[in-house]
């Protein structure tokens, strides 16, 4: 027999009906002679009660642990007075049990599947992930993940797009992430590379004619894993034709509007702001604000420029240089041992030390306030705003590091202030944002030569292509990230699709050698000269976006079968040593260090 109903179905107005349910013991409780099981299914739970007239039925309840599975037909009958329970939506009723199949009796359990779980070590619960997954709470989260799925799928189906997968082994593209390599047994010595994205593949279905295009994609890196990073991961992967900026501004406000809508029920507010990426840098420190706080950073090079403080005035006339500061309003009582954790944040930035003043007892205090004078201490008070109990910072560097260094620390004052009370970000305040005209080309000290800021396929602004030979750093890109929160959750860009401005990235600005763009970018130069139309796209972290959705600290929580820090899959014991065999099937030794 199947089951009739689910656990989270019955209510009083069935009361009478004979049910069938099928799922796992939550709990078991023993009431004057009377077993009252709980039974759980994914929808939810309903009681059982056990009656000791039923002999042999009320011997097998004996034998049943939480988490074993059980098939149960009863009656529905209402509660008797005054033990129904409200916090359950089948609280009302209870099923008098009638027969009882048990189709398997669970072990003891390695931790208990209740809220306490989060208290067990990490590495305990992904070695039973399939134990830690059958809690409600991380079910739940699944589902979200999947109503977040659909939500996208139905929105860029109703906007005429075409669900296309592309191949998950690829060339090697060395000077990228780094990658997952695969030998490849037909080709002696050759390797596939796992993806990092279909990136080349969707611009080449632009080619074929496919004008929108999109794919759940999954992508492989095998870099350091941290919080918002696995080795394989799925990304909103999406390419138009015939389409600009706005164009995609407008698909993905209304794609994210929807999922916000679906799986939350909150209605977001469109357009989204938008912001330059120099705005951003000098306003907030960082590519990815987070708008829900201000702490916002002042720029202060001119007024120091001729000041008696060697130490900044000789930074503010450098060519490049710049002098930071913001106010952390309200912590001039953070410890010593928290100004020091600052300090040394500061110097993995590249910082010789962290400059600070404190306002207390009306007064201010700091090892640099005999440097300063008059006209400078009243110009900072007066554009910080500066009163008792506050602490300005600063940052004395090359622009770029000056930026980087106050936005890290603001991110960290933010944080003390939140444990102290004195400052609030709302966990269900979304604040999205575009962050855009980033620099098309970086120079890179190291290999003396222009980098691409995003990859070698973004579009130049129009207005600045003049300036693609003789000054790439003026050149602005046609790309755009999407931020919510401080968060990036994907960014994108209008390509290039004319064949003779690709090469010419490549070749003259970005000094690629003629033969390495040849062997990797060959068939796509190729392949615009056949008539390649105008195209833009955008990626979106899919498992970064589900984790915000969820409120979910880390991208492992609404993973099905995540790794852990060192890229281990501790259920399965992946990865895991291969045979002589295996290897010598794909012409490959291993050469493990002592």
């Amino acid at each position: 027999m199947k089951r009739t109903h689910t656990c989270n179905e019955l209510r009083l107005s069935d009361a009478g009906k004979d049910v069938m349910l099928i799922g796992w013991v939550e709990s078991l409780r023993d009431h004057g002679g009377v077993q009252f099981l709980d039974l759980r299914d994914r929808e939810g739970i309903t009681q059982i009660v056990f009656h000791p007239e039923k002999k042999e039925l009320f011997e097998q309840v004996q034998k049943l642990r939480s988490e074993s599975v059980i098939q149960v037909s009863g009656k529905v009958c209402k509660r008797e007075e005054g033990t129904a329970n409200a916090n359950l939506p089948t609280g009302e009723i209870e099923i008098n049990a009638e027969s009882m199949i048990i189709h398997n009796i669970c072990e003891v359990l390695p931790f208990p599947l209740d809220e306490n779980a989060d208290k067990v070590n990490e590495d305990l619960r992904l070695q039973y992930r399939f134990l830690d997954l059958r809690r409600p709470r991380n079910l739940n989260l699944l589902r979200m993940r999947h109503k977040a799925s659909k939500a996208i799928r139905d929105y860029l189906d109703s906007q005429n797009f075409t669900e296309v997968e592309t191949p998950a082994l690829f060339k090697s593209t060395p000077e990228g992430a780094r990658e997952f390599l695969v030998p490849s047994r037909l080709n002696p010595g050759c390797f596939y590379a796992l993806s990092q994205s279909p990136q080349q593949y969707k611009q080449m279905l632009m080619v074929a004619g496919i004008e929108r295009y999109y794919q759940m994609a999954r992508c492989f890196r095998d870099e350091d894993l941290r919080a918002d990073r696995q080795p394989e991961f799925t990304q909103v992967d999406i390419e138009l034709s015939f389409v600009d900026r706005e164009d995609m501004y407008s698909l993905i406000e209304n794609m994210l509007k929807k999922v916000w809508k679906d799986v939350l029920g909150i209605d977001i507010p469109t357009p989204f702001p938008r912001m330059g990426y120099y705005e951003a840098m000098n306003r907030y420190g960082v590519d990815k604000p987070d708008t829900r706080f201000e702490l916002e950073i002042q720029d202060f090079t001119e007024t120091f420029k001729s000041s008696q403080f060697k130490v900044f005035a000789s930074v503010a006339n450098s060519e490049g240089g710049a002098i930071k500061a913001f106010n952390a309003k309200g912590l001039a009582d953070l410890t010593q041992g928290e100004l020091k954790n600052l300090e040394d944040i500061a110097k993995t930035l590249g910082a010789k030390g962290l400059a600070f003043i404190k306002a207390e007892n009306g007064a201010w205090k700091s090892p640099i306030l005999k440097f300063l004078s008059e006209s400078e201490q009243s110009e900072l008070k007066s554009k910080l705003n500066i009163e008792d109990g506050d602490i300005v910072f600063f940052a004395a560097s090359k622009w770029e590091q000056a930026c980087a260094i106050m936005g890290r620390i603001r991110l960290e004052a933010a944080k003390l202030l939140q444990k102290r009370g004195k400052l609030e970000i709302p966990t269900d305040k979304f604040n999205f944002l575009w962050v855009i005209e980033f620099p098309l080309m970086l120079w890179d000290e190291e290999q003396g030569r222009y980098v691409s800021a995003h990859h070698p396929f973004t579009s130049p602004v129009p207005e600045d292509v003049p300036f693609l030979l003789t000054d790439p750093l003026k050149v602005r890109g046609q790309h755009y990230d999407i931020v919510l929160n401080g968060i990036e959750l994907g960014g994108g860009s209008i390509r290039i699709h004319q064949p003779e401005v690709q090469e010419m990235v490549f070749k003259d600005v970005l000094k690629i050698p003629a033969d390495i763009v040849e062997s990797r970018f060959g068939y796509m130069l190729n392949a615009f000269k056949f008539g390649a139309p105008p195209h833009g796209g955008i990626a979106l972290g899919f498992d970064r976006l589900v984790a915000i959705l969820t409120n979910r600290p880390s991208i492992r929580d609404i993973v099905a079968f995540p790794k852990t820090q060192k890229g281990q899959d501790l259920m399965a014991q992946s990865p895991s040593a291969v045979t002589e065999k295996q290897l010598k099937d794909l012409f490959i030794a291993t050469n493990l260090p002592e």
